[in-house]
């Protein structure tokens, strides 16, 4: 009789080791608000600015023109914001978990004085583009990561097709710290980078 009390005890057991598992598992997968939406042919839909300057701001580097004559190649600011998630798996073990999402907020340079002095004053945005994280989508030579422009203008596309590899993915992969990400230029994310 113990042992059938015994028994009954760990059954009883068991389903609540089961739903805490179940639990943990959700709670580190992607919130629905973090997951990109494609169209049926591929195309990337941008994340809404009301979803993503909720995010987590990672840095805003600046190339203007002054600094590279004739012209720079990225002569705006670049506001960069990562998914929730990502963050907190990049802070835990220094890794960007699949589902990565960064988002590049484009801004122009504006006035070049203000009350605090000289410098580098944002005007007005100019253009948005995302970095996803996908090993299943993207290429083994992009490893694993597509990169999206919605324009350097607005009104921006709706939608976007992932730019070639030679456009972006291949600086990425030649110049990136980090599993394609410039954190040498981000003290925001090699500060909080795991172990």
């Amino acid at each position: 009789m113990k042992r059938a009390t015994h028994i009954l005890t760990v059954l009883a057991v068991i389903p609540v080791v089961v739903e805490a598992s179940t639990a943990e598992a959700q709670s580190m997968s992607m919130p629905d608000t973090e997951k990109p939406k494609f169209t049926a042919d591929g195309e990337l839909i941008p994340f809404s600015p009301d979803v993503y300057r909720e995010w987590i701001w990672v840095g805003e580097p600046l190339t203007p023109n002054e600094l590279n004559p004739p012209e720079a190649n990225f002569p705006e600011f670049h506001d960069v914001y990562i998914n929730p998630t990502a963050w907190r798996e990049w802070k835990k073990s220094g890794t960007f978990p699949e589902g990565t999402v960064m988002i590049k907020e484009l801004t122009s340079v504006g006035t070049t004085n203000a009350p605090s002095g000289n410098g580098y004053f944002q005007g007005e945005f100019t253009g948005l583009e995302h970095a996803v994280k996908d090993s299943k989508r993207f290429s083994a030579e992009a490893k694993g990561w597509g990169y999206f422009s919605f324009g350097h203008k607005y009104p921006l596309k709706k939608q976007a097709r992932e730019k070639d590899f030679s456009t972006c993915a291949q600086c990425h992969v030649a110049n990136a710290q980090s599993d394609m990400v410039f954190t040498q230029y981000y003290p925001v994310l090699r500060a909080a980078k795991g172990k």
